[in-house]
């Protein structure tokens, strides 16, 4: 599971991420507002941890931004901010949680379990479907004319990417972002395996879709129908 945390103290930064970390979370981090918005945009994480007083943009427009954009990912708002007309205003804006410092780890770990059990988007609790195949996330399952296969958390993060494009043109880049996050340093021929990977997958279950290389550019799935 991916975490995204803006908080731009330091300390409490490197803290957070020791203990999200050892908690099992793969965890993303950054230190100011347009830093959060960008990552946030990338629609790549489970929940996002988002300090209300950051730098350059405050936690408060971020969140803004984000909904405004139909990112959907769970939010808690961290601050010092503790009166009860901060925390309405915080709820009312979009976000999903409000968690005033000073605070436990335990808290804040309870707080992301309680959110993540929560029921997310049909896309993640139910289905998406696309052409010929059935992507059924709660099982990680896909499904086609001729069979349903599982898929590994890189296949199915790529999926989703897909799933999600409309058609469009992916590039590498965004690929890359999108699988494997924004502070990794994978080499991007392990993208071309996941692509193949992801092509025999389709093949598996009998599937028309095929993903093709746009040269220079990335990649596309294609509905040949």
């Amino acid at each position: 599971m991916r975490i995204l945390l803006a908080e731009d103290d330091e300390k409490l930064n490197e803290t957070l991420v020791y203990g999200l970390t050892r908690a099992g979370f793969d965890v993303d981090t950054c230190f100011d507002g347009e830093d959060a918005l960008f990552y946030g945009e990338q629609d790549i994480y489970d929940v996002i941890l988002l300090d209300r007083m950051l730098p350059h943009m405050e936690g408060s427009e971020v969140l803004v931004a984000l909904r405004k954009k139909g990112i959907c990912t769970p939010i808690i708002l961290i601050t010092a901010l503790g009166m009860l007309s901060d925390k309405v205003e915080g709820l009312d804006l979009g976000a999903d949680d409000y968690l005033v410092k000073p605070f436990a780890l335990e808290e804040l770990l309870a707080r992301i379990r309680c959110i993540i059990r929560r029921p997310r988007q049909i896309v993640d609790e139910e289905a998406a479907s696309l052409a010929d195949i059935t992507w059924h996330a709660a099982e990680n399952r896909l499904t086609g004319p001729t069979g349903s296969c599982t898929l590994s958390k890189r296949e199915m993060a790529l999926l989703e990417a897909f799933l999600k494009s409309d058609g469009a043109t992916l590039s590498r880049s965004l690929l890359l972002l999108k699988v494997w996050g924004p502070d990794s340093d994978v080499e991007e021929g392990n993208l071309d395996n996941y692509i193949h990977f992801l092509r025999r997958r389709l093949k598996t279950v009998g599937s028309s879709l095929t993903i093709k290389t746009v040269r220079g550019i990335g990649y596309i799935m294609v509905d040949p129908s």
